[in-house]
């Protein structure tokens, strides 16, 4: 048996959640990922798996022994790529995940200027507003906005963005502007689930003031469209409503009332050596990405 293919089959099994998933992911027929991780059990006289019919159970033991799989297929791909010369010309694909705004404004500019300083490395670029986990979805780094929780995770920071209230000047002239979080009951709003619950905001001292939505939406580019065009007020982060704001089609509001900024930072796993394409783009994006997000004020 090979052990290190059987280790690699039997995580690919737990990542996609099921045998057959595994199969598609590696090309390879079901039987054989089957007996692949039926070969593993029995080498180790212990139950991995509890095969459901809609997916895949660990057991604790599995959990323990998944742990200790992926640090050894990694650091044995660390070995390969050491040996390969990626650590003197960084080489491969790297995987990164970010918010989709934040990504669409400031990570692919500066990606793609990367790509073109480093021509044998490859970018794969998640965009998505949900938090993903980068060992199980195989990805190399994060931006992150908000508080870290404690973890093995490196955290560089790279700057830090406000919530804010905004609205188109003609709104404001019809309506008048709030002094106050409760003067929002008055007024009209434009709200989406990404920043907490539609009917409530919050501000300064975790205060919570309901709001009146006349327009829920699902994004944050939606929501600032509506208030350009003059729906309401919205509740936005700083750099989402950046571009409005300085060409005068949306003005911010009750800006002593914000909640603490957020921290923006790049996160790595720092259980193992950062591979030569990694280390090469924090080099590259680190102060790149400080200089666009801290002139990305409104």
């Amino acid at each position: 048996m090979d052990r290190f293919s059987a280790m690699s089959v039997f995580v690919s099994a737990v990542s996609a959640g099921s045998l057959s998933a595994a199969g598609r992911e590696l090309r390879m027929p079901l039987p054989t990922v089957s007996r692949k991780v039926t070969e593993l059990e029995s080498l180790l006289d212990a139950k991995l798996l509890v095969r459901g019919t809609r997916k895949l159970t660990l057991t604790d033991v599995g959990e323990a022994y998944l742990k200790a799989c992926r640090r050894i297929l990694e650091e044995v791909a660390e070995a390969e790529r050491g040996a390969a010369g990626e650590y003197k010309a960084p080489q491969g694909e790297l995987a990164i995940t970010a918010p989709v705004t934040l990504g669409r404004l400031h990570v692919v500019p500066v990606a793609s200027e990367f790509l073109a300083a480093h021509p044998r490395v490859n970018l794969r670029l998640v965009l998505t507003d949900r938090q993903l986990n980068l060992i199980d979805d195989h990805l190399d780094l994060a931006v992150r906005v908000g508080d870290l929780p404690d973890s093995s995770l490196v955290a560089v920071r790279i700057g830090q963005i406000r919530t804010v209230v905004c609205a188109s000047p003609g709104y404001l002239d019809a309506h008048g502007i709030p002094k106050t979080p409760q003067g929002l009951a008055a007024h009209d709003c434009v709200t989406f689930t990404a920043l907490g619950a539609a009917e409530a905001w919050t501000f300064q001292g975790a205060e919570t003031v309901r709001v009146r939505s006349r327009m829920v939406v699902s994004t944050a580019e939606a929501a600032l469209d509506a208030a350009v065009w003059g729906v309401g007020l919205a509740r936005v982060l700083s750099y989402q409503a950046a571009d409005a704001v300085k060409s005068g089609r949306l003005k911010v509001v009750l800006k002593k009332f914000e909640t603490p900024p957020l921290p923006v930072n790049l996160v790595y796993v720092g259980a193992r050596r950062a591979s030569g394409k990694l280390r090469a783009f924090l080099d590259f994006a680190t102060a790149r990405l400080r200089d666009r997000i801290g002139n990305a004020t409104v």
